[in-house]
């Protein structure tokens, strides 16, 4: 189905972004691209699109691909029918049916009778009956132009597919009848996502860094079981050659002082012999040297050692090297935070909620909210924060310390540089070496430390949030999170996983990733139909 043989990618800018990649991909294959960010994957499936054009290297393909890119922004100008480049024939199918049949026309259409029909039914499969073929891109949200792309999957049933996060922005309903689609296809599938759900559906996985591309014959869980016994492996590693590193310093010891004594022997039974004083002087160079030529091949050995541990620490992956540092909650576990009897909000005189909301938050819990887009999940929580009060029914919310953390990050001061970001939640007068250290265990090296906060991305967003918490003395009662693994990466969700496992105070997470939710160990839910 495609083949690329020495595959190179190199910025604009001259920066290298991955070299002699060499990929084969079967018919009816269905893979999963995983790596970092910044490790090229939106790159290299723009490359097997055909929008891009490799550094260096040769692309084979028996198919022309359909591809949804992650960012629609391009296509803002366009019209629905544009974006699913239908135009030229539904314009001539029209054109035709009031009695225009042209041989242009008819060229056009290229006996596609169908093509109004199959569009309107997978607009309608994908929840956007509403539409017209004439609305713009740019009126429609992030998950209806997501949508409007995968609807384009029934209108041209394609052979083979390339997928960039499709599921951002979708709600779970959207979700379901993608990995339905998944599932069922017999198209060729090349899909770069963080939805872990998804990638279980997925088989083999591709994982991209900067060593090339190394596949694992099995779905995601397969793949992470892989590289943990290679991370358990990779320690064991690192610990053995810390003990071959005390050893040989140990031993270098030894041989010194063993050769310092002998030495030392030596010279009394020289001058008690009476050696003339130039004999003397070349006794002791030789020893000198003897001693000099030890002292290399211990230091040798000792550089060579210290060089594979180095190398082995710097393989183990940067998650694990993080640990949290999150006091308990001041408050008792199943004390009442919040508690709504029949509760509702209006909008221009019409109920956010169909149905009264009806629940209990206590200290120590974990809940998900959970609805389709505009079910109201935002106004909640503005509810549950006190910023504003429902319209109906009785509501009673106690005195907590509370986090909010919603999906463009304002709890980060984007005129700060990270550094001062950091220091501005030093509440426990740590000296400036003590926040750098920490802002290093997240990965913000001295390179990050004067960046604006504003130039980051997502991921790095979070992992500076982390830090902050880390960094201050006062562990929040409440933290909530709204849709917090959008815009991540697979390994700043671990990240952001370990970091909420490690919290123990009340936790309430709006999101449509059923996996984070498991992961989290959600035990409640307040659904918004």
């Amino acid at each position: 189905m495609l083949t690329i043989q020495g595959v190179t990618y190199v910025h604009p800018n001259r920066d290298l972004l991955f070299s002699n990649l060499n990929l084969s991909i079967n018919k009816h294959d269905k893979v999963a691209l995983v790596g970092n960010n910044g490790t090229g994957k939106s790159t290299l499936l723009k490359i097997l699109a055909g929008e891009l054009l490799p550094s260096s290297g040769t692309l084979k393909s028996l198919e022309k691909p359909y591809y949804i890119p992650q960012l629609f922004g391009q296509y803002n100008d366009c019209s629905i029918a544009q974006a699913l480049h239908v135009t030229a024939k539904i314009n001539a199918l029209y054109e035709i049916l009031e009695g225009n049949v042209t041989d242009e026309n008819m060229t056009l259409l290229n006996n596609d009778w169908t093509i109004e029909d199959r569009c309107r039914n997978a607009l309608t499969h994908w929840g956007l009956k509403e539409l017209s073929f004439t609305q713009k891109m740019e009126t429609l949200s992030g998950g209806q132009k997501t949508k409007v792309f995968l609807a384009g999957l029934l209108v041209h049933q394609p052979q083979f597919v390339l997928l960039d996060e499709p599921t951002n922005h979708l709600d779970v309903y959207s979700r379901n009848i993608l990995y339905d689609y998944i599932q069922s296809t017999k198209a060729t599938l090349v899909v770069v996502s963080h939805d872990r759900k998804l990638l279980n559906l997925l088989s083999p996985v591709y994982e991209l860094s900067k060593k090339g591309i190394v596949a694992y014959g099995g779905n995601y869980d397969f793949y992470v079981e892989q590289k943990y016994l290679g991370i358990e492996a990779l320690n064991q590693d690192v610990k053995n050659k810390e003990k071959m590193l005390r050893k040989a310093k140990e031993t270098e010891r030894e041989t010194l002082e063993r050769q310092q004594k002998l030495d030392a022997k030596g010279k009394k039974k020289q001058e008690k012999a009476g050696l003339p004083t130039i004999s003397m002087n070349t006794l002791r160079n030789k020893a000198e040297k003897s001693t000099a030529q030890m002292k290399a091949v211990h230091t040798g050995k000792l550089n060579s050692i210290s060089q594979e541990l180095h190398q082995l620490r710097e393989a183990i992956p940067e998650r694990d090297q993080m640990k949290m540092n999150f006091d308990q909650s001041k408050l008792h576990n199943g004390k009442i935070l919040a508690e709504a009897e029949t509760i509702n909000f209006e909008y221009h005189d019409l109920p956010v909620w169909p149905k009264d909301l009806n629940f209990q938050i206590k200290s120590g819990d974990r809940i998900a909210i959970k609805g389709g887009n505009g079910s109201g999940k935002t106004t909640l929580i503005k509810v549950i924060l006190g910023e504003i009060k429902p319209q109906s029914g009785t509501f009673y919310k106690a005195s907590f310390k509370s986090i909010y953390i919603d999906q463009d990050y304002s709890f980060i001061n984007n005129s700060l540089s990270v550094y001062e970001q950091a220091q501005h939640f030093n509440d426990g007068s740590l000296q400036e070496h003590e926040i750098k250290i920490l802002l290093n265990r997240f990965l913000f090296t001295m390179d990050y430390w004067d960046k604006p906060c504003v130039t980051l991305s997502g991921g790095e967003k979070m992992r500076l949030i982390l830090c902050s918490f880390t960094i201050s003395n006062q562990t929040p009662d409440m933290i909530i999170l709204d849709e917090p693994t959008n815009n991540l990466d697979i390994k700043n969700i671990e990240i952001l996983t370990s970091a909420i496992n490690d919290y123990q105070g009340t936790l309430l997470v709006v999101s449509h990733d059923e996996y984070f939710l498991e992961q989290i160990y959600i035990d409640k839910v307040i659904e918004l139909k």
